[in-house]
Formats: structure tokens, C-alpha cells, sequence
């Protein structure tokens, strides 16, 4: 029995006597070779794999397979949650998951055992009994209460497990129904689970999560699909019958989820970083005014933004460098444009990247834009289309933010806050009044100070002005 890693990026295992690459399908998968024990008896054990360069801890979202189903090559035994995206965990050959050791919703590092597979069915006893005698599997972190049933529920199948029906003295009470989700409160569902409430038809606002801190997953659109889950109650028939304000705010401790955890990781990890910030604005009427044009045939803002600020760096490369310690301190180039747009997700943020930004055009990009924004929001980003950034834009003139200064991330030189576009009265001596009404937009660039100084930023943010304002032939062409 043994599995192996396939992905876009390439990345080492501990326990790994090889490293493939990540084999990426419609949502992302991996392959996984846990390390073989010495002994058939102790089976082999399924590690938590390293999705991302920067995971060191993964949570089993749901697992796929049932102890005792036999598995094929191929097959998708269990999806993991990291720190950017959920992924499916595949089968190199055949076995039978022997023992699951991590439940549904609990963490686990990266490289400990997750669950002990046996070649065959003959074999499921001894791996079990080997485990008595002593694991070394770490006890979970669990997020939430994990299930008391020793039976696992694949969250794609279209029934549950078959278990012992409990006797009427131990029998379970009837589910309660969830209070009602606050109006407006997001609703956090894993992937699978989205993609099963489209093919059922079932609103996800009215399903009660089971998963962790209230993760609405694949099982519960099933049992809300077939009328098994108990219905959520409006909130409006809440507040009724307990006299209360319809509105409800959160409250207590809810554990993050894999990216809000990487998001906190990354800002915690730059705060050594010697950052300046550089500010100025752009006049926007005549790329406004192409941009009403370009709309029809499907262009987007955000496209555009990324082309003219690609052109921009190829004039000044420096902007598109990062520092390194080796060797006392060294300037890294880039010698590809990728620029990395922040998107705002259920349960986080992600940063999905246009790549070669300067050489495409800005049709294609947008193209490629819509497409990355879909991925994201399903949580379906390959990780070469996240993490290959080398500058960053973070777009909040959609809000009405004036102006504001982002963190820098990890990893590159600069990151460029783009603030709303305001109208303005501004002077003008061939007007009539001496005064005439222009839009202006701030832009605000913050940048690593130890390879990237202050005339490097002016000077840069003066080319993109001049792009926007005067050459937007070069951005359309």
C-alpha cells in the first residue's frame, strides 16, 4: 500500500522518500505517499500532507471514505482544509482504510498520521490491534465536539453508514433546531457542500451546520435535501416567540479557520519588515471614460488596474524585487510581472494572482480574473494561482474608502491600496469660473525600505499616473 503527492507546487514531505508534483482536478487534489511502516500488521499510515508552503497544520473538513471501505486507486479518501484552500486527498493504490484517527473538524500538523490503511481486508484486524499496543499518533485538536459514533459518514454518499439502532434507553433525543443565523451573517459551507445545495436545490441559509464552528458540509445539504434535518427557524419567528430584537449579535469564541489563520501568520510575519508608505492621485476621467467604453465587451476595472500597474513595474523593477538575508542581504528580482488582487472570502482573504500581467492583454486578463474570482469564492485555487505573486494590489474603492495603507505582504517589495474615485474642483484657467470638475483617485504604495527607497516609489507611482491619465492606448493594446 502506498500513496503519493501530485501538485502544481513542488513541496517536501518529512516522512516522503520522493516528492511529485500536485496533480490539480476541477477542485484542487493531492495524492498523498505517507512513509510505510517496517511491520504489514502496523498497516500504513496516511500523514497530514503539506498543501502550501506556508501550512503547518491542517483540518480534516470531511472524510470520504467509511473504516472498512475498500479504496481504489484514484479515489478521494478525505478533503483537508489549509491555509488557502480545501483539498481532496487521493489514493495512489488499492487497500482498505483500516482506522480513522482524526475526526472530522479536528486539526493535525503536517506529517502526523492521520488514519492507518491495510492492503487488504484480512489485514484491518491485526492494524487495528497494533494501534492498541501503542500509537504514535498524537491526540486531534478539535475545534469543535467531536462525533461520539465510531462510524464515519462520507459526505458524498447518499446514505449514512449503517449502525446498531440504539436501545430506547440509551436512545438519543430528537435533534433541537439551530437558533436562527443573524440577517446578513455569511453562511461558512465547505466546497463540496456548495456544489451538492446547487445540485439540490437547497438553500444553504436554511441548513444547520454540524461541522465545525457551524460549517455547513456535503452531509447536512444531504439531510436537508431529504428531510431528515430539522428545519432552522426564521429569525423574525424567533424573535417572536421569545419577545426578543430579530437582530442577534455573535457571540464567544470561535476558533479561526485555516486561512484566517494564515492571514493573521503572514500580517504577524512582516511586522519586522522596514515599511514607507508613498501617496498620490490620479486623475481618472479619461481611463473612466475608456472604461464605460470597454465595459460592454466584458472588461473589468480590476484588469485594467493590473495591466497599466504591470507596465508600470516593467519601467521601474525594482518595485517588482524582494530582500533576502542570504549572504549578508541581496536584492531578489523577479523576472515575471504577477500580480496578486486581494479578494475577500467567507472565512478570510485570498490574494488569487494574474500572471505575466505586463504580456497579456487586458481582455484576456480579465477573462482570467473572472475566472480566478470563481475559484476563490469555491475554494477551488490551485496554489501556483495564489502564491506565485510578486506585486499586490488591494482594491477598496468599491467601499468608499477614501484612502488607506495596506500590509505588506510576505514575500514581495510592494503592495499598491487603491481608494474610491471622487469628483473634485480644481483649478483651471481656460474654464469660464477659472474652476472645472475633474475625478481623482488616491493611490497609496507601501513598500520594503530595505532594497526599495523613496524616490524608487515616487518615481513609479508618476510613471503609473502617466499610464492612467495620458498612454491608456498602451493599456488596451
Amino acid at each position: 500500500m502506498k500513496f503519493h503527492t501530485s501538485a502544481a507546487l513542488w513541496i517536501a514531505f518529512a516522512t516522503a522518500s520522493s516528492v511529485d508534483a500536485f496533480r490539480v482536478t476541477s477542485r484542487p487534489s493531492v495524492t498523498l505517499r505517507p512513509w510505510r511502516t517496517a511491520l504489514r500488521a502496523e498497516g500504513t499510515k496516511i500523514t497530514m500532507p503539506a498543501l502550501s508552503s506556508t501550512m503547518k497544520e491542517g483540518r480534516v473538513v470531511s472524510w470520504l471514505k467509511n473504516e472498512g471501505d475498500e479504496i481504489e486507486a484514484g479515489e478521494a479518501i478525505m478533503v483537508v482544509e489549509s491555509d488557502k484552500a480545501d483539498m481532496d486527498v487521493e489514493a495512489f493504490e488499492d487497500g482498505v482504510l483500516a482506522k480513522i484517527l482524526v475526526p472530522e473538524g479536528a486539526m493535525a500538523p503536517v506529517g502526523e498520521a492521520v488514519a492507518l490503511m491495510a492492503e487488504n481486508a484480512a489485514d484491518v484486524a491485526s492494524v487495528i490491534a497494533s494501534l492498541g499496543a501503542g500509537s504514535s499518533a498524537s491526540e486531534p485538536v478539535l475545534d469543535a465536539p467531536a462525533p461520539t459514533s465510531g462510524t464515519y459518514v462520507s459526505p458524498v454518499a447518499s446514505t449514512p453508514a449503517t449502525t446498531a439502532p440504539a436501545s430506547p434507553a440509551t436512545a438519543p433525543a430528537a435533534p433541537q433546531a439551530a437558533a436562527p443565523r443573524p440577517a446578513g451573517e455569511r453562511v461558512t459551507a465547505s466546497p463540496l457542500a456548495r456544489k451538492k445545495a446547487q445540485e439540490l436545490g437547497v438553500d444553504l441559509n436554511t441548513v444547520t451546520g454540524t461541522g465545525p464552528s457551524g460549517r455547513v458540509t456535503a452531509s447536512d445539504i444531504e439531510a436537508a435535501a431529504s428531510g431528515t434535518a430539522p428545519p432552522r427557524p426564521s429569525a423574525v419567528a424567533h424573535a417572536a416567540a421569545n419577545g426578543a430584537p430579530a437582530v442577534e449579535l455573535p457571540e464567544g469564541v470561535v476558533p479561526m479557520t485555516g486561512m484566517q489563520r494564515a492571514v493573521s501568520n503572514n500580517m504577524v510575519a512582516t511586522l519586522p519588515t522596514p515599511e514607507f508608505r508613498v501617496t498620490r492621485e490620479i486623475q481618472m476621467d479619461a481611463f473612466d471614460a475608456l472604461y464605460q467604453k470597454l465595459k460592454p465587451n466584458g472588461i473589468t476595472v480590476s484588469a485594467m488596474l493590473a495591466k497599466a500597474v504591470a507596465l508600470a513595474i516593467e519601467k521601474h523593477p525594482i518595485i517588482n524585487s524582494s530582500f533576502s538575508e542570504e549572504g549578508g542581504g541581496s536584492i531578489v528580482y523577479k523576472k515575471d510581472i504577477n500580480i496578486a488582487m486581494a479578494v475577500a472570502i467567507d472565512g478570510g482573504l485570498i490574494t488569487p494572482v494574474l500572471q505575466y500581467a505586463n504580456e497579456r492583454s487586458v481582455v484576456e486578463l480579465g477573462e482570467n480574473w473572472k475566472e480566478l474570482v470563481g475559484k476563490a469564492k469555491s475554494g477551488t485555487l490551485a496554489p501556483a494561482e495564489y502564491n506565485s505573486g510578486t506585486f499586490a494590489i488591494s482594491n477598496m474603492g468599491m467601499f468608499g474608502v477614501t484612502h488607506f495603507g495596506a500590509i505588506l505582504p510576505k514575500g514581495i517589495g510592494g503592495i499598491l491600496a487603491i481608494g474610491a474615485t471622487q469628483e473634485m474642483i480644481v483649478p483651471d484657467q481656460s474654464a469660464i469660473l477659472g474652476m472645472k470638475k475633474v475625478k481623482k483617485m488616491s493611490v497609496t504604495l507601501t513598500c520594503d525600505h530595505r532594497q526599495i527607497y523613496g524616490a524608487d516609489a515616487a518615481l513609479f507611482l508618476k510613471t503609473l499616473a502617466d499610464m492612467m491619465e495620458n498612454q491608456l492606448g498602451k493599456i488596451t493594446a
